[in-house]
C-alpha cells in the first residue's frame, strides 16, 4: 500500500471521533509511518470531507470521508546533473553560489531533477554535508524557485552546524546578514520601517502563505527601506525599489509582508495577482520588461556570515540579473 501511487479512500469511524487526523490515519494505514502521513498532510495529499486538509492536528468526527493520495515512490537519492553553477566562492568547507531565477533548490514532488542539489552533487561530489538528508545535502537555507541571488551551501557537517546556528540566530548576536532588493507596486509608508507580523500557511491554499492572526503562525520580521521611487506619466509613485533585511526567514516572507502592506512585488503571480491591471500605468518599455519577467521582482543581493571553520567574516554580493535590471531601467525611463 505504501508509496503505491494511488489514492486510498476511508471513512472516519466512531473510534476516530476526536482523534487527531495524523494519528487516526496512522492507525488505519499501518504501511505508512506517522511521519510519512504528516508529510503527506503538509504537502496537501490528504482531504477530509472532500476538501484538502493541511493541519495534522485536526480532530475528526465520525462519518467524515477521508482520502490519502500517496505519490509514486521516488529515487531515494538525487543524482548529479551537469547544470552550470555561478560560483562566487568555494573552499573545503562551503560553497557560495549566485542562484538564477527558475532553479529549484532541492528535489521535491514535481521537481525531482534539474535542481540546485543535483548541480551541487555533480560539482562537489561526495563532499557535501549529509546533515540535510539525502534529498537536501548541504542545504542550510533556501531561496524560492523564482528568486535569484546569493546562497551558501555546506560541504562538511561541521560547516553545516556552524552555518545553521547562524541562520537560526538570524543575525541577532552574530554577523549573519541577508539583504534583498525588490520592485513593488506603490511606495511603502513610512519610507523605512519594520513589518512584524506572524506568517502561516493560507487556510484554503497550501501553495500560499499569509499573515496570521495574533497568537498563530510563526514570528516574522522584515526591515525595509525605499531606495528609489518610479513615476509613470501622470501617475506618481507607481512603483518603488525597496531594500529588505530579514530578521527571520519564513517561507515567502518578503512577498507576504509587502503584499500585506498593499505593496506586492511586480511580477508576483501568487501575492500580486490583483495588481495586474496596474501595468497599464507603465510606459511601453516598462510594460514589455514586466511582461517578459515571468517571476517576482525579488533578488537576494547580499549575504554575510562568519566562516563556520575559520571565524572570518565574509560578505558576498550579487548584482541585479539582466531581466530585473531591464525592468528597473525601464521604470526609471518613465519618470
Amino acid at each position: 500500500m505504501a508509496d503505491a501511487g494511488r489514492t486510498i479512500h476511508l471513512t472516519a469511524g466512531a473510534d476516530d471521533a476526536g482523534v487527531r487526523l495524523d494519528r487516526a490515519l496512522a492507525l488505519r494505514l499501518p504501511d505508512l509511518s506517522r511521519s510519512r502521513i504528516q508529510e503527506l498532510i503538509k504537502d496537501g495529499h490528504v482531504s477530509v470531507g472532500g476538501k484538502p486538509e493541511t493541519n495534522a492536528s485536526r480532530k475528526l468526527a465520525a462519518g467524515l470521508p477521508l482520502a490519502v493520495t500517496v505519490p509514486p515512490a521516488a529515487a531515494a537519492e538525487p543524482s548529479g546533473e551537469d547544470i552550470p553553477l555561478s560560483v562566487l566562492y568555494e573552499d573545503n568547507a562551503l560553497i557560495v553560489i549566485d542562484k538564477p531565477a527558475g532553479l529549484v533548490v532541492h528535489p521535491a514532488p514535481g521537481n525531482e531533477t534539474g535542481t540546485l542539489v543535483n548541480a551541487l552533487i555533480a560539482h562537489c561530489g561526495a563532499s557535501l554535508s549529509g546533515i540535510g538528508g539525502v534529498r537536501r545535502p548541504g542545504i542550510v537555507h533556501r531561496l524560492d524557485k523564482d528568486t535569484s541571488g546569493v546562497m551558501v551551501v555546506a560541504k562538511t557537517d561541521e560547516a553545516h552546524k556552524g552555518l545553521s546556528a547562524q541562520f537560526a540566530d538570524h543575525g541577532r548576536t552574530g554577523p549573519l546578514h541577508r539583504a534583498y532588493v525588490a520592485v513593488v507596486w506603490g511606495v511603502p509608508q513610512p519610507l523605512a520601517g519594520t513589518i512584524s507580523a506572524p506568517i502561516d500557511r493560507a487556510p484554503h491554499n497550501r501553495e500560499k502563505m499569509a499573515v496570521a492572526r495574533a497568537g498563530h503562525g510563526r514570528e516574522a520580521v522584515t526591515h525595509y527601506m525605499v531606495e528609489e521611487r518610479f513615476a509613470a506619466g501622470h501617475a506618481a509613485d507607481v512603483a518603488s525599489f525597496v531594500r529588505c533585511r530579514l530578521e527571520t526567514g519564513r517561507t515567502h516572507q518578503i512577498r507576504v509582508h509587502l503584499a500585506h502592506r498593499g505593496h506586492p512585488l511586480l511580477g508576483d503571480a501568487i501575492y500580486g495577482s490583483g495588481f495586474r491591471t496596474k501595468s497599464a500605468l507603465l510606459g511601453e518599455a516598462a510594460r514589455q520588461a514586466l511582461s517578459v519577467l515571468s517571476r517576482q521582482a525579488l533578488h537576494a543581493a547580499e549575504l554575510g556570515f562568519a566562516h563556520p571553520v575559520t571565524g572570518e567574516e565574509m560578505r558576498f554580493a550579487s548584482p541585479l540579473p539582466p531581466e530585473l535590471l531591464r525592468l528597473v531601467n525601464a521604470l526609471r525611463a518613465n519618470t
